[in-house]
């Protein structure tokens, strides 16, 4: 997931980061083939190039040799409200054909099974950046027909649904999954590649909708 998920970003690309998953597939890409990525946590840390793989977004190593270093205000306002950043990845409990994300609750929102983190910046970073990368282990629970509710907006229900809102950023681009590979076809998830050894099958038992196949499915 990580590699695959690195082999997304080009060289030169502005993207906020986050944590965990996201945080190592950026420094990955940075130390391979994209030396001139910028990286920018919400923290503040701007053009971050930690020299080990930092734990949290709070970690010192994020601020040693950075380009500058903002307040979270500066990050949301300046910098991703602003149109300046290429890539946002992002992560949830949930997420549809659509791209949808869900980290706010499980089960009906007045009565949640479980009550999640809720948004922080995800759907800021969902509507403005210019591209979103999500990154997730895939399963019939994570990845249901429909998610028990919208924190951060993918395609909603596909087609031009976003531009009518008047959506900065073109949303979610590629889905990366511990099995395969998404892009999205006039707003719907499409598999465009297994992992190795992950068959066809295993991918549908592990989706709660009849996925749409590339046709020419690597």
């Amino acid at each position: 997931m990580v590699s695959a998920a690195a082999r997304e970003l080009r060289d030169g690309e502005v993207v906020f980061v986050g944590i965990g998953l996201p945080n190592l597939a950026c420094n990955l890409a940075r130390r391979l083939h994209a030396p001139n990525l910028v990286l920018i946590y919400e923290s503040g840390a701007v053009g971050a190039v930690p020299e080990r793989i930092p734990v949290s977004i709070g970690d010192p190593a994020l601020v040693t040799n950075s380009i500058a270093v903002a307040s979270m205000s500066e990050i949301f306002y300046n910098y991703l409200q602003g149109g300046k950043i290429d890539v946002g990845f992002l992560q949830g409990a949930q997420i549809d054909r659509w791209g949808n994300l869900n980290t706010t609750v499980i089960g009906d929102y007045e009565h949640p099974k479980v009550r999640l983190p809720g948004s922080g910046g995800a759907c800021e970073i969902a509507i403005n950046a210019r591209r979103v990368l999500c990154i997730a282990a895939q399963s019939k629970k994570s990845f249901p027909a429909k998610i028990d509710f919208v924190t951060s907006p993918g395609h909603l229900t596909g087609g031009d649904a976003r531009a009518q809102l008047g959506m900065r950023g073109a949303g979610p681009q590629r889905v990366i999954t511990d099995l395969a590979l998404y892009d999205f076809d006039a707003g719907e998830m499409r598999v465009t590649s297994l992992h190795p050894g992950v068959t066809l099958d295993r991918v549908r038992e592990n989706l709660g909708w009849e996925p749409h196949v590339a046709p020419d499915l690597a």
